[in-house]
């Protein structure tokens, strides 16, 4: 199907940013039926929900499964959720973290620090950064993930807690910013025989597409799993849906307002295996003198991004790309977001703060708005 920009006059009174993902699921019947298993839990510094519906008993003989029903079964099919909490737990120690001394990229931040060297990477973060450094050079680094100096200056919880005890809120400067600035720019990194060079100082923060990482390796698990038939995985604004539920019905993952609690913008209805990643305004933010100073910066000014977008979702094959279109789109704005969307063949809905709502021809097929 080819795809096309279309842009739709709907207006959403006081829509200021969207995105929340939250899937309906139906459970199944019969004695075989897959049981149903719904858990909420943190990891990665935000919020996981996971619904999967799983065979009771067991084929594979993993640790902790047993071959029957009932207690003991119900017992282990529980087990497939903490296993799934640990798999984000290892990729964020070990991988992605920047806070953790013993993770990949908070090693390469360090030896960084001080004068520009020739890191070795491993295998696995080879191919994440040179998926990511395509859609920074394809978005014109709107998505830059060498800005770690920068997003560490807009912490914003460190922001609002002081706030808290001084009673206004205290943005960086505009030299803090330009200083930062100086030290970020994923044109300025070196990529040779298996390893990187920042120029001393840089820092990576894979903040912007993590989410979809953690998703992408979600599923892998799931794909590993027999027993597991359907999932509906949320890591944050990043969700993954798996396999099918019992009655066969379609996925269906709500976007709710954000400024209306339980109100829905609209509803995505998905067969299969999908990636959905939702980047906007109203996720971390604070308020200084009427102005939204929100977590999604941008490489070229080193502020929070103003391109007259308040969400972005994006739905694709692949988690990290979600994650990274996502955030990219947001940056750019609804003309350019839309076209860098279906360049990747990604179908791409984006909210304008005004309510109108842009979006790609496929995204009309499985976008129903509220």
């Amino acid at each position: 199907m080819k795809r096309k920009m279309k842009k739709k006059g709907i207006s959403i009174g006081g829509l200021i940013a969207a995105a929340l993902f939250q899937a309906v699921l139906l459970t199944g019947c019969g004695e075989t039926a897959p049981q149903r298993l719904s858990s909420v839990d943190m990891a990665m510094g935000t919020i996981v929900t996971q619904t999967l519906y799983v065979l009771p008993g067991s084929e594979e003989g993993s640790a902790g499964e047993t071959a029957s029903g009932g207690g003991a079964g119900e017992s282990a099919a529980d087990e497939e959720t903490d296993r799934i909490l640990q798999l984000l737990a290892d990729m964020e120690e070990q991988e992605l973290s920047w806070r953790i001394p013993e993770s990949e990229i908070a090693g390469i931040n360090a030896q960084a620090q001080e004068a520009e060297a020739a890191v070795p990477l491993s295998a696995s973060m080879q191919q994440l950064l040179s998926q990511i450094w395509q859609v920074s050079e394809d978005s014109g680094g709107a998505l830059d993930v060498t800005v770690g100096k920068l997003s560490r200056l807009w912490n914003l919880d460190e922001l609002t807690k002081a706030a808290e005890e001084i009673s206004r809120t205290q943005l960086p400067t505009a030299q803090q910013i330009e200083d930062a600035l100086a030290d970020t720019g994923y044109d300025r990194v070196q990529f040779s025989a298996g390893s990187i060079s920042l120029p001393a100082g840089m820092q990576l923060d894979l903040g912007a597409v993590g989410k979809g990482i953690a998703c992408d390796r979600i599923s892998e698990y799931l794909q590993s799993q027999s027993r597991i038939t359907g999932a509906v995985v949320a890591v944050g604004g990043s969700v993954v849906t798996y396999g099918q539920k019992p009655d066969g019905t379609p996925w269906t993952v709500a976007i709710m307002h954000p400024r209306e609690e339980g109100s829905y913008l609209g509803t995505l209805e998905l067969t299969g295996e999908y990636y959905i990643s939702t980047s906007g305004d109203y996720e971390r933010y604070i308020l200084v003198d009427g102005v939204r100073y929100h977590h999604i910066l941008d490489p070229a000014t080193g502020y929070p991004a103003r391109s007259g977008l308040c969400s972005v979702t994006i739905v694709c094959d692949n988690g990290l790309l979600a994650d990274a279109l996502s955030t990219a789109c947001f940056v750019l704005g609804a003309e350019q977001g839309l076209s860098l969307a279906e360049r990747w063949g990604a179908e791409a809905l984006l909210v304008e703060e005004d309510g109108r709502l842009y979006m790609t021809a496929g995204m009309e097929e499985i976008f129903t708005a509220r």
